[in-house]
């Protein structure tokens, strides 16, 4: 565990640089989102970026249709004319079985999915948020979280604002920080907020190389993915992926869960390059086509920081580890998150006296819960079983046979159905996912 930050008191910072509604740490999804939303309802929105665009991250660059529903709530132009390309589901193949499963055909979500590199995709996000209203802050290192001393709550936060030896101390304040600040979250450490031991927790790495599959459209996911350095022949809880880009290169990567004893020692970069060397030659994916380096990063997943609202402070996107357990998407439910954030800061910050803003933002951790806690409970299931290794054999060699079975799979492992009304499938998955503990 990385070292707690120290937490700035009140009485000794610098001079205040802004004053806001809300302060937002961190412009990925999670945090433009939230500023979008917010900026959109009127309030002052400070949007801290420590980096400046375009940036990397670290990510697969495919958009189910649960992301894209909320580029569309965004207001962003998602057409193929706009750079996106767009895909029409999922191909799966293990156990000797190739399926394509279509995205379900539903009321709540679009019929398609995106896909579109991080650098150029967060920085459309941020600027789209400043359109609206947030004022945005690049190259600003939030150092910590700024503490009334005599209530304890946080109201602003301090930070380094400018490029190299121009970098000078600021204060931002506002009633309520939000953290969007990724899986590190420094300033949910410096709070106390650590990572729950008992969720579980995912590694991703990726590549890109040129290839001629750069334009598929359909997103494939490898469900069989096997460890065969040093002579093994070993299973492991995970899958590779490979994801048209549209520009003349394929994402290439693989992510796998921390349910194997060996989790900590496993070289990924290594295990990446094994596994893209067994793949036809004809696709490209060989070293001297490879056009970036092979990049990890962690998935925080199924709620593994809480709690997501203490003291005027909300935790939103991977910071609050609200990446979908079934499948490893994070996206989608960083923007989610951060729009259900907005609403109750807007709601909260309408209320006229203290006690009922805060019995306002004390609503944010149920309604997480109410939407996604009893899915994340079926998904930490999901993957104690994926953990065995026979269980994942078995379900790629004979699951994949059976059609009908895989759509609904798609829809489980996705989180795509209607929640109301709908066919047989979702009201399955609804009602499983209604009964499950809410943690």
């Amino acid at each position: 565990m990385s070292e707690t930050p120290a937490v700035e008191s009140a009485a000794s910072t610098p001079a205040v640089e802004a004053y806001a509604d809300a302060i937002v740490v961190g412009a990925g999804p999670a945090g433009s989102a939230t500023a979008y939303h917010l900026a959109r309802s009127g309030l002052e929105v400070l949007l801290l970026e420590k980096s400046a665009f375009p940036r990397e991250k670290v990510c697969g660059d495919g958009l189910t249709p649960r992301a894209v529903k909320q580029l569309v709530d965004m207001g962003i132009d998602v057409s193929e004319e706009n750079g996106w390309l767009h895909n029409k589901g999922l191909r799966i193949i293990g156990g000797g079985v190739r399926l394509e499963l279509d995205w379900p055909e539903l009321a709540a979500f679009p019929d398609y999915g995106l896909v579109r590199k991080r650098a150029d995709f967060d920085e459309m996000l941020a600027r789209q948020a400043e359109k609206v209203g947030a004022k945005l802050h690049e190259g600003c290192n939030v150092t910590g979280p700024l503490l009334d001393e005599r209530t304890g709550r946080v109201v602003g936060v301090t930070a380094k604002l400018g490029e190299g030896e121009e970098k000078r101390l600021v204060e931002f304040r506002a009633p309520l920080v939000v953290a969007a600040d990724g899986n590190s979250t420094r300033l949910s450490l410096a709070l106390g907020l650590h990572r729950r031991e008992d969720r579980p927790m995912g590694v991703a790495y990726r590549t890109y190389f040129t290839s001629p599959r750069a334009d598929d459209d359909y997103l494939e996911s490898w469900l069989e993915l096997w460890d065969r350095r040093d002579g093994q022949d070993k299973l492991l809880p995970g899958y590779g992926w490979i994801f048209g880009m549209g520009d003349g290169t394929s994402n290439v990567g693989l992510g796998l869960l921390n349910t194997t004893k060996s989790f900590k020692d496993i070289d990924y970069r290594e295990l990446l390059k094994v596994w893209c060397a067994g793949m036809p030659e004809e696709w490209g994916y060989t070293p001297e086509n490879m056009t970036e380096p092979i990049r990890g990063a962690a998935l925080p997943m199924a709620f593994n920081r809480q709690p997501h609202y203490s003291r005027g402070f909300l935790l939103v996107g991977d910071a609050g580890g609200m990446v979908n357990p079934f499948n490893g998407e994070g996206i989608a439910y960083a923007m989610e998150s951060g729009q259900i954030a907005a609403g109750v800061i807007v709601q909260a910050l309408a209320r006229t006296t203290d006690q009922a803003r805060e019995r306002a933002l004390e609503a944010y951790p149920r309604i997480l819960k109410d939407v996604y806690g009893g899915y994340y409970s079926l998904g930490r299931g999901f993957v104690k079983a994926i953990g065995n290794p026979l269980v994942m054999r078995m379900a790629a060699q004979h699951g994949l046979t059976h059609p009908v079975l895989m759509k609904f799979v798609l829809k489980l492992l996705a989180n795509l159905t209607d929640p109301q009304g709908g066919d047989a499938m979702d009201r399955i998955i609804n009602g499983l996912a209604k009964v499950a503990p809410k943690a």
